[in-house]
């Protein structure tokens, strides 16, 4: 029975749109007062629902959309960033890719390539990349939990080129300078010849759970040319972001 009106609550404050009071939602559910404000602290204690302005009114909390965006399916994610990755792989004439963290693991779950028949382009491959050495781990990692990054550094650092880089303190140094500029970037570290750029997408006060990023030959993909493709790809995080808490808000 508690988890019948728990559960009508959480659907009343979703698709209300707008903050709302406890007496729009005991007016709403027909729940007894006492009730309805023992479910709403409850809710509060959990994180599921928030009061963003102090003012009695309560919206759809940061764990709630949490969850909803841990069940959303790869498909979904793709559906809601594929058009505005395409536009970017056309702006930049590279391939753009989406990385998600999951399972204490970063994958690439979608490849946007350019459209220029002319245009000689890499192409990442789908699936899991390390964490020590690629662009797309080391924008989520360093924006993550310090005790991840301890995990990170505490397991094993492959070396995959000469410019892996495989000690603690020249990770904990890169980590820092990503945390500072916004991007990451790799530089040959699992394949000699490629490079690619990648920012963090954060979603809410949740975290960086997906990285957006650029992938190219080093020919073109020079430092100066990652530099300005990240500042770039800062501004198409946001926007990839934005597309996402969409498509989560809509579903819960």
């Amino acid at each position: 029975m508690n988890l019948a009106r728990t559960i009508n609550l959480l659907e009343i404050i979703a698709v209300a749109g707008r903050p709302i009071s406890v007496a729009e939602m005991q007016r709403a559910t027909g729940l007894p007062r006492p009730t309805c404000y023992r479910l709403v602290q409850a809710l509060c204690e959990q994180k599921l629902i928030e009061e963003p302005s102090l003012d009695g009114k309560y919206v759809i909390g940061e764990r709630m959309i949490r969850i909803a965006l841990l069940g959303k399916s790869d498909v979904d994610v793709r559906r809601c960033a594929a058009p505005l990755m395409r536009s970017a792989a056309t702006n930049f004439n590279e391939t753009v890719f989406l990385a998600r963290f999951r399972d204490s693991k970063v994958e690439i779950i979608h490849i946007e390539t350019p459209d220029d028949p002319a245009r000689a382009f890499i192409h990442p491959g789908l699936g899991v990349r390390p964490m020590h050495a690629c662009s797309c781990s080391k924008a989520i990692a360093a924006f993550a939990e310090p005790a991840f990054r301890d995990d990170i550094l505490a397991g094993s650092l492959k070396t995959y080129t000469e410019h892996t880089k495989t000690t603690e303190a020249d990770l904990r140094r890169e980590f820092e300078t990503i945390a500072s500029r916004g991007f990451a970037d790799c530089d040959q570290e699992i394949d000699i010849g490629i490079a690619s750029v990648a920012a963090p997408v954060s979603i809410g006060n949740i975290g960086a759970t997906f990285s957006i990023g650029a992938v190219g030959p080093i020919r073109r993909f020079g430092r100066e040319y990652r530099m300005e493709i990240g500042e770039k790809l800062k501004v198409l995080s946001e926007k990839i972001s934005g597309a996402i808490q969409l498509c989560n808000v809509s579903a819960v």
